[in-house]
């Protein structure tokens, strides 16, 4: 506890800022940038719930329960229609009076190593879980509709933040840095990649500039308002290890990790960094805390890394202001782009803001591995070798194991590496893609005990598995459906084009897509903007025109399975 702790302390010290500071305080550039954006409707308070909802939201959370439930959280649910009325008033409550129950503002927190790789002796390696009591996070689900129903009223969502948001994830994130990448590569520009690396963001968020931005930016008044501000004071966590328990220590700074509050309120408090960003024209995306820039520019355009160099400088500024730190160590720099262009480039950077240029030709952006030919071969080696790692493991207890367990296995640890992010590999050759049509082939060996001098194909199809390939196909067509009817970030939707003839054609009828011209030998014929048309325009009309998400998944997979295995 006191590490995590003395830890924030030293960052906040480190901005040379000790004390809470209202926005007032944040130089007048920043704070012009901040209030830019002013919300048409104001949200002055929470309007309390029916009974209907309430038990919608108990029967969908989880049945998770931690140490300060005074009752398990299954049982709760079971004995729920008899005390409803009770717990109905002790959300409504709170909601209607803008007070947070105290008892409400306690967390245990469980530290969690953030790689299973670290020494689990160094505290560094941890982070901070926070586990609230079961009802106090429905109470928070019941603000958090609210506050996302005025957020999306009002338009106030950063557009190119993906973090914690419906519709959005790490893949469609990834999907639109990558597609900018690739077709500015096909133009022959040269990329910079920055990704930011911030420490310890969620625990540093000073509760005064919270509060200022909630108010100001956002436009919460009134009792809403006073509610915020009871849930951000007078809070208190303690350690909970190998049932020992640390003191009790008041949380004058961030938001607890583990809420349901806290990962809204965290984008919201970054909101500013869009505006600052955009005002040097740098392309950006944002996944929480992690912040990616990237620059396209010709090789000798060397005089645009003073537009980065003053990008990054005013980043740094305003996080210093907002008691952010950057952490510069573990920030990285990549160039992308053919290998003589970016040769070029390479060497007229040596620092930015402090930053090296990384030293690797290999970075991991949420998750999946670049490399500066964008080629993924790093992250599918990366992939295999994980992938073969648990398989291993798996085919060791295989005889004790029942189909369904080991099928469930398998899919958590095999399959699902297999997918994260499988998109992004569209249009790769098939040679990039053995080595995990491999790793799928001998899963489905060790599941069903085939011998390996069978034939892989019929096993694949008994079990219902897409080859690799097809796999990654029906992740751009899903991508591309969720594009056109409404279910993906608006960045999606932009990619893709709906086809309009200029006179009257029975194709004008059929749902295609623009296929952009892009040159198929460099890397444009790899973005997501050409292989998702590419591929849609390929399927039959039913499977196009499916009305419903699981109609179209169920259609889609019949239409690739047939195709597969035909």
């Amino acid at each position: 506890m006191s590490f995590f702790t003395n830890k924030i302390t030293t960052i906040r010290e480190k901005n040379g800022r000790t004390t809470p500071t209202a926005l007032a305080d944040v130089p007048s550039t920043t704070m012009a940038l901040e209030t830019s954006v002013r919300p048409h409707l104001y949200l002055d308070y929470f309007s309390p719930i029916d009974l209907s909802e309430l038990t919608s939201t108990i029967a969908s959370s989880k049945s998770s329960t931690w140490l300060l439930d005074p009752i398990p959280t299954r049982l709760l649910k079971d004995i729920f229609p008899l005390i409803n009325t009770s717990i109905l008033d002790l959300i409504n409550l709170p909601l209607l009076t803008g007070y947070v129950p105290q008892a409400f503002k306690l967390a245990v927190i469980k530290p969690l190593l953030k790689k299973p790789t670290l020494d689990p002796g160094v505290l560094a390696n941890y982070r901070p879980i926070s586990n609230l009591p079961f009802i106090s996070k429905i109470l928070e689900k019941a603000v958090a509709k609210q506050l996302c129903d005025h957020l999306h009223k009002n338009d106030l969502f950063e557009d190119f933040q993906s973090g914690f948001r419906v519709h959005h994830s790490t893949e469609t994130a990834l999907v639109k840095v990558t597609n900018d990448l690739l077709l500015a590569s096909d133009k022959g520009l040269v990329s910079i990649l920055v990704l930011l690396d911030l420490s310890a963001a969620f625990d540093t968020i000073d509760h005064s500039i919270l509060l200022q931005r909630l108010e100001h930016v956002i436009g919460i008044k009134g009792t809403a308002l006073n509610w915020f501000k009871s849930y951000l004071s007078e809070r208190f966590q303690f350690v909970h290890v190998n049932d020992e328990c640390s003191t009790q220590t008041e949380v004058s700074h961030g938001i607890p990790q583990g809420s349901v509050l806290g990962p809204i309120l965290f984008t919201l408090y970054m909101l500013p960094l869009g505006n600052i960003i955009r005002k040097h024209n740098i392309n950006f995306h944002c996944y929480a805390d992690d912040t990616q820039l990237y620059l396209s520019m010709k090789p000798n355009e060397s005089g645009q890394l003073v537009k980065l160099q003053a990008c990054l400088k005013d980043i740094k500024a305003w996080m210093t202001c907002n008691f952010l730190l950057l952490n510069s160590d573990k920030t990285e720099v990549i160039v992308l782009g053919p290998e003589n262009l970016r040769n070029l480039l390479s060497n007229h950077i040596v620092t930015l803001i402090d930053i090296a240029l990384s030293s690797s030709t290999t970075v991991r952006n949420l998750g999946v591995i670049f490399d500066q030919n964008m080629s993924f071969k790093s992250h599918i080696n990366q992939a295999s070798r994980s992938a073969f790692f648990h398989l291993r493991n798996i085919a060791k207890i295989r005889s004790i194991l029942s189909q369904s367990d080991a099928e469930k296995l398998v899919h958590a640890f095999v399959t699902s590496r297999l997918d994260y992010c499988n998109s992004l590999l569209s249009g790769c050759p098939n040679n990039s893609l053995k080595s995990l049509q491999l790793i799928q082939n001998a899963a489905a060996r060790v599941l069903t005990g085939t011998s390996k001098r069978d034939h892989i194909s019929p096993i694949l199809a008994s079990l219902h598995w897409l080859p690799v390939k097809f796999r990654i196909e029906f992740k751009i067509l899903l991508l591309t459906y969720k594009a056109l009817n409404n279910k993906a970030p608006l960045y999606h939707k932009d990619l893709v084009e709906p086809y309009h003839p200029n006179r009257a054609l029975r194709s004008q009828s059929a749902g295609l897509l623009v296929v952009p011209r892009v040159h198929r030998s460099r890397m444009g014929g790899r973005a997501f903007s050409y292989q998702a048309p590419l591929l849609w325009n390929q399927l039959p009309v039913s499977v196009r025109e499916a009305d419903t998400l699981s109609t179209f998944k169920i259609r889609l997979k019949t239409f690739l399975f047939d195709k597969a295995y035909s």
